[in-house]
């Protein structure tokens, strides 16, 4: 992996609104933090995955933000989705429930693999707070620049779109809501789903059915959260 460029192609519409932050003293040092750790580790995802959510939902067509704390950190999970892993990579255990909580919310099947590219083409921004992370190492890129350019990114969903859904599962998510307007957007919070907390109020959420009757209700089309 190579971080020379650790700016890999970012769609237009999100150069629109994040381009200035590239020029910011805090993402340069990000870039000589980056650079200092791929001499040393491996580093996930691979460069050109970075802003893999960022360019599978252009910033005119976010409809829901599903916000994560750290890349998986294992070999091969993490490709820049929030939750998501490659198809043949087996679900880790969040994942696991959010997709019981689809099934039980939505109805269908429990899928096969765990790749949510098909949420992120219809509209949701599965997010990272911090976009890359050191081989078996959780949270270890955390603080050195990216969740002030998540951040922005959040600032900029919240004052130039509207009617946006957020999903804020768990504390460290639930910490962001003071960068949406509330008045602008709909905020859905329950705990985390990871197996420590899932039962204390994620599984049994309807986070899903209520995304899609707020956006349905905004005349706008849910999402189709079954994935096959």
């Amino acid at each position: 992996m190579a971080y020379a460029n650790v700016i890999p192609s970012i769609h237009d519409s999100w150069e629109l609104v994040l381009g200035n932050e590239f020029q910011k003293e805090y993402f340069i040092k990000l870039k000589e933090f980056l650079l200092a750790e791929n001499q040393q580790y491996d580093v996930y995802p691979s460069t050109n995955q970075i802003f893999n959510a960022f360019n599978s939902t252009p910033f005119q067509k976010v409809k829901v933000v599903i916000l994560g704390q750290d890349p998986y950190h294992g070999d091969g999970q993490a490709h820049g989705l929030s939750f998501s892993v490659p198809k043949g990579v087996k679900q880790p255990p969040s994942l696991v429930n959010i997709f019981k909580e689809v099934s039980t919310d939505i109805g269908g099947e429990i899928p096969l693999h765990g790749n949510l590219s098909h949420w992120a083409q219809q509209g949701v921004l599965l997010l990272n707070a911090t976009l890359t992370v050191r081989a078996h190492q959780a949270g270890s890129h955390q603080n050195r620049g990216w969740e002030r350019f998540t951040d922005a990114a959040i600032e900029a969903i919240s004052k130039y779109r509207s009617n946006t859904v957020f999903m804020l599962w768990g504390a460290y998510a639930q910490a962001k809501e003071k960068l949406i307007d509330t008045n602008r957007h709909y905020v859905l919070k329950a705990p985390h789903p990871s197996p420590l907390s899932a039962y204390r109020g994620f599984l049994g959420c309807k986070h899903f059915s209520q995304a899609n009757s707020y956006l349905e209700e905004k005349a706008d089309t849910g999402i189709n959260w079954v994935i096959e």
